[in-house]
């Protein structure tokens, strides 16, 4: 091997590309754009400033901050739904004056008097609300106009009843309490926002009611079709504002005991400067509850700053300004481009070098040479399944086989006329397989593994593992389990093809090659789930062995079969039986005479075999051609191969002509009989195997009754 090419493969085996695309594609790195705002304007305010960031001056901001975070929490879920409220100031500036009204000049309870200032937010974000979700009138305009009114009629009041409001004809504790006293030495207006804020999120990521503001914020034409009361939904959000506006002016009044003309004056911009600065997209659809803190927080801190730094009249609205325009022109620029840039990062191919690729030319004497043993393969429900990948036999000699539409389909023996629909259990049946007991296991892509009774009870055996320590990504759940079988002492061993890429873009894993898939381990005695054998390309097909220690296990991108030993004294080694396949292995079954079915899925070519081993072509490729003309591994033509135990070929079969199986994912012998399947399949093909037993099953095998 060259110095160059030793250099390129240990390079792309220590660096890892793949995370920038990882990372860039979780909905939390959205957070790092705001989180990184805040570090720097700590750093940069508190060098000009002394003690900003210190203990008292954070407490002596908390209870403004709290009241702060309350509208801002409120203009967030609005923006969410892909609205916005400019009228929140007025509100503000409305339930201070309400409140001090009701309980300094009139006197009522304390109870009475916030209801009494919550119910009239709640009423102008009622009418905000019918007349944008129902009457469909425009956001920006509408919340305007009601932000005039609404601060007309406070200043009016204000006129006549300014001097009685701050005179208080009567006393409460509690009043006294949210004004002067504090918990944990924080003031109560903050850990009411608090409190809020957890509900908020809450109700943003847990509950029915979040997730429809969030599918309406996303499209709202989507949300309808999709059956959501959209009018409901938008509407809600500004009643919900408007009750969050009045309630920070509950603790303005408290905090103040005064109202004023310019009371909740450019409070509106404060708001939507904080909710957008936090990462909060103004489009709706996308942002957090905890986005919304962060920004309230750097707000905040901005406002203090330039009150402090002595800026003339003016200066914070302008510094706000400056700060909104700038979150504006990121979040539009991110939104653009955001998916652009991960699908240039994403796939990171790493240094790989296949074998010598085998011969399988006719007349070669390789094990491997073309013939046309399956050009007469009896065809079984041709135009009747849509991609049976793994079919599988019961004692009755029935065929069962997943479909793409989430359905498994049964063929009653002896005939296998007329299909039925076995179970409808959603996602993709990859792999089958019987236990002992009679269940259908089953791993479902993007789902997990499944079991399935005789009497069509589904139950849900597994659908996440123990996360990698070492992974950037949650790996945890289950994106594309893909083969299993069953060991003697009940556990269930199955591969996940990948953990990066989904059922819909699976052959995207191969121009990785990365070894991003693993073999897992589920145990029905104790219900654990755990990873045994990570790092590998593309796994596949498992296999008991017939010693109940072990099994083989394929590589598809690897061109290999290896053999794990799960129990016995070698119980963790790992050898590899074929290195050197000429195509691509999936799935592995039992044969009858002792070896070993191989389905080669796809078969090896010269040009990808070399692309294989220049990582930064294959990376160009990505970035630079459209995906629909990427080169792939080719899956268009396959074959069956028996091996032994040690990985000797005893048999190949072939579809020279591609006519009846140009893609072959599985196979299955039973009496005599090898019952082909494929992911890209319609059909389902049956083969007469010369010489075979013709009363052997998997299912006697399996209990010891025949070889």
């Amino acid at each position: 091997m060259s110095f160059r090419r030793s250099l390129a493969r240990a390079r792309y085996k220590y660096v890892p590309d793949h995370v920038l695309g990882e990372l860039l594609s979780k909905n939390w790195v959205d957070n790092a754009i705001p989180v990184l705002i805040l570090v720097l304007t700590l750093v940069v305010l508190g060098s000009l400033l002394d003690g900003l960031v210190s203990v008292s001056s954070l407490l002596g901001m908390s209870a403004q901050y709290g009241e702060v975070l309350l509208v801002t929490i409120g203009m967030t879920v609005v923006l969410l739904a892909g609205g916005i409220d400019l009228s929140v100031g007025s509100v503000f500036a409305l339930a201070n004056f309400v409140m001090l009204a009701l309980f300094n000049m009139m006197g009522l309870p304390i109870g009475v008097a916030i209801f009494g200032a919550l119910a009239c937010g709640a009423a102008v974000g009622a009418v905000n609300g019918i007349l944008i979700g129902y009457l469909k009138l425009r956001a920006f305009l509408t919340t305007l106009v009601s932000m005039i009114i609404v601060r007309a009629i406070v200043d009016m009041l204000l006129l006549s009843y300014a001097v009685k409001i701050a005179n208080p004809v009567t006393e409460s504790a509690f009043w006294d309490f949210i004004s002067f006293e504090t918990l944990w030495g924080l003031p109560f207006s903050f850990l009411a926002a608090a409190v809020v804020a957890i509900a908020g999120h809450v109700l943003l990521t847990r509950l029915r009611p979040g997730w429809r503001i969030l599918a309406v914020g996303g499209s709202r034409r989507s949300a309808y079709n999709a059956g959501l009361p959209v009018k409901r939904t938008v509407a809600s959000t500004y009643v919900i504002s408007g009750v969050l506006a009045a309630l920070a002016g509950v603790f303005y009044a408290s905090r103040l005991n005064a109202a004023g003309s310019g009371t909740g004056a450019g409070l509106e911009i404060v708001a939507l400067t904080a909710a957008v600065v936090g990462g909060n997209s103004l489009g709706g659809g996308r942002g957090s509850i905890f986005k919304a803190v962060l920004g309230a927080v750097i707000v905040l801190l901005v406002t203090n700053s330039v009150i402090r730094l002595g800026l003339p009249a003016g200066g914070d609205s302008l510094v706000l300004g400056l700060i909104l325009l700038l979150a504006v022109g990121i979040d539009v620029k991110w939104v653009k481009n955001r998916s652009k840039l991960v699908s240039r990062v994403y796939v990171s191919p790493a240094h790989m070098e296949l074998s010598e690729r085998p011969e399988t030319a006719e007349g070669s004497g390789s094990p491997y040479a073309l013939n046309d043993k399956l050009a007469d393969v009896e065809l079984i429900g041709l135009g009747q399944i849509d991609g049976p990948e793994d079919p599988v036999l019961d004692e009755d000699g029935n065929i069962y086989a997943g479909t793409r539409h989430g359905d498994i389909i049964r063929f009653r023996a002896p005939d296998f006329a007329e299909p039925e629909v076995f179970v409808h259990i959603g996602g993709h049946p990859l792999g089958l397989t019987f236990d002992r007991d009679g269940n259908l296991l089953a791993c479902i892509a993007g789902m997990g593994v499944y079991s399935i009774s005789p009497q069509r009870e589904i139950r849900k055996l597994t659908d996440q593992t123990n996360r990698s320590l070492t992974s950037i990504i949650d790996d945890s759940r289950m994106r594309l389990a893909d083969d299993l079988d069953v060991a003697p002492d009940g556990r269930i061993f199955f591969s996940e093809a990948t953990v990066r890429f989904d059922m819909s873009d699976w052959m995207v894993d191969a121009l990785e090659a990365r070894g991003n898939g693993r073999i897992i381990s589920f145990d029905p005695a104790s219900g654990k789930t755990r990873t045994i054998l990570p790092n590998l390309r593309f796994p596949n097909g498992i296999c008991m062995c017939r010693d109940g220690e072990s099994f083989l296990f394929a590589q598809t991108w690897g061109c290999s079969i290896s053999r794990y030993w799960f129990a016995g004294p070698k119980t963790g080694k790992v050898d590899v039986v074929v290195p050197d396949l000429p195509g691509y292995p999936d799935n592995i079954n039992r044969a009858s005479d002792g070896g070993y079915w191989v389905a080669l899925v796809g078969m090896r070519t010269p040009a990808f075999d070399l692309i294989l081993k220049n990582p930064a072509l294959r990376k160009r490729m990505v970035e630079r051609v459209a995906p629909d003309e990427w080169l792939f591994p080719n899956m268009n033509y396959g074959c069956v191969v028996k091996i032994d135990i040690d990985g000797t070929v005893t048999d190949c079969l072939w579809d020279r002509s591609g006519t009846n199986h140009p893609m072959i994912t599985s196979m299955r012998e039973h009496k005599g009989w090898l019952y082909l399947g494929g992911v890209s399949n319609n059909r389902i093909g049956r083969y007469r195997i010369p010489g075979a037993d013709p009363e052997w099953t998997a299912a006697k095998s399996y209990r010891g009754e025949a070889a």
